[in-house]
């Protein structure tokens, strides 16, 4: 059956604009994508016009400069923009959330020369970005990565393979982290490269148990050259700048996984109002009612968390580990709140007639992604108590 529209969530917003822009969102998220959102994801359909109506409606660059195209929004704004569209679906939120990460070293650390000359068609353009640093041997030891960068004159030779990237295929630019000096994280350097670059390649996407609208694939550098001037940053900076990106690209990753428990819980409570059992809806029984009640209350915990480290980013301040809490309980949340759902609708829940089995699906991802859930212990962890020793 076609997805439930998504509830309105009372927001508490802080300008008459955001209040406008969500009301943009919500409208688009009921039109244009919830009712496609079960058939596209069935078939593994990437939607790529909805991205191109996001891109001219203005939504794929909220949180950056209004001069280069971007929205002038607060990160507190930007998150729930993509919890409403992770909520009507994940591939949409979340790969509005990637497009972001990708943008962001050239946003942040790019010269001003390359700010003007790339982050108008990446903002709203109508293209697409992918953010490259995972590889097949190094995922949570990103420090390890093998893909080498090479100067040759006035260019930079890349080669090498990147794995799990989203829009992987698809993409019409790369965020890449290369190695171009030492072992460890300071010999690794950001690159921009473009979609269509001579070497560039990508295998057939992964086949996963969900998210399969959403093509995640190997990414392979066969001596991809590209000038100097779209390196980002400075040479060994690059891991810096993936931290850094990861430390905003958490945020995202937790305002997506609260859409998509928030649209899990909207079908639970909508189903266990209409199905009668012992002459009474289900919802009646103190059991079912009570499992609600602690969805509802997760979730809000959940949003009033990414929302408070969205506001110390805003406010300039240190938010790393809030970030990673966020990340952290967030996507647990989704996973927990998913499978509940499943259980209040009994056997339909296990059936792809209703969403929430894909719901469930979609939600363990997020527990894995932009850093494990175990790695977001480590790092809250590392703040609170210091380096682990060795």
């Amino acid at each position: 059956m076609p997805d439930r529209a998504p509830q309105p969530v009372d927001r508490q917003l802080p300008t008459d604009e955001a209040r406008d822009l969500i009301s943009l969102v919500r409208d688009i998220a009921q039109r244009e994508i919830a009712p496609k959102a079960a058939e596209e994801e069935d078939a593994g359909r990437f939607p790529r016009e909805v991205f191109a109506l996001l891109s001219e409606s203005g939504l794929l660059g909220l949180p950056y400069d209004s001069e280069y195209g971007g929205g002038d929004q607060p990160y507190e704004v930007y998150l729930q923009v993509l919890e409403e569209l992770a909520a009507a679906r994940l591939t949409v939120g979340l790969g509005v959330s990637v497009h972001t990460l990708a943008s962001y070293a050239l946003a942040a650390y790019g010269t001003k020369e390359q700010q003007v000359e790339h982050l108008p068609a990446m903002l709203g353009g109508g293209l697409l970005g992918a953010y490259c640093l995972s590889e097949p041997s190094s995922g949570s030891d990103a420090a390890s990565l093998r893909t080498k960068a090479v100067r040759d004159g006035d260019d930079w030779v890349i080669t090498g393979t990147k794995a799990w990237i989203t829009h992987g295929g698809i993409a019409d630019y790369y965020t890449v982290m290369a190695r171009t000096g030492e072992e460890g994280p300071r010999g690794i350097t950001a690159f921009l490269v473009p979609g269509d670059a001579e070497g560039l390649s990508a295998a057939a996407p992964e086949k996963k148990m969900g998210m399969k609208g959403s093509p995640t694939a190997q990414v392979h550098f066969d001596g991809v050259r590209v000038s100097d001037d779209r390196r980002l940053g400075e040479e060994g900076q690059g891991f810096a700048i993936a931290l850094s990106a990861l430390d905003s690209g958490r945020l995202g990753i937790a305002a997506c996984a609260i859409g998509v428990a928030q649209a899990a819980l909207d079908e639970a409570v909508a189903y266990a109002a209409g199905r009668k059992q012992f002459g009474r809806p289900i919802s009646d029984f103190q059991g079912l009612r009570f499992m609600l009640a602690d969805m509802a209350t997760q979730i809000e915990a959940g949003r009033a968390l990414y929302l408070s480290a969205a506001r110390l980013r805003d406010a300039g301040r240190p938010f790393a580990k809030q970030a990673a809490m966020a990340k952290l309980h967030c996507t647990d949340t989704a996973m927990k709140v998913t499978t509940d759902a499943v259980q209040i609708l009994g056997g339909y829940g296990y059936t792809a007639d209703f969403p929430a089995e894909r719901y469930m699906r979609e939600a363990k991802v997020l527990q894995i992604v932009e850093g494990t859930n175990q790695i977001q212990r480590m790092v809250i962890a590392r703040h609170l108590a210091g380096p682990e020793g060795r």
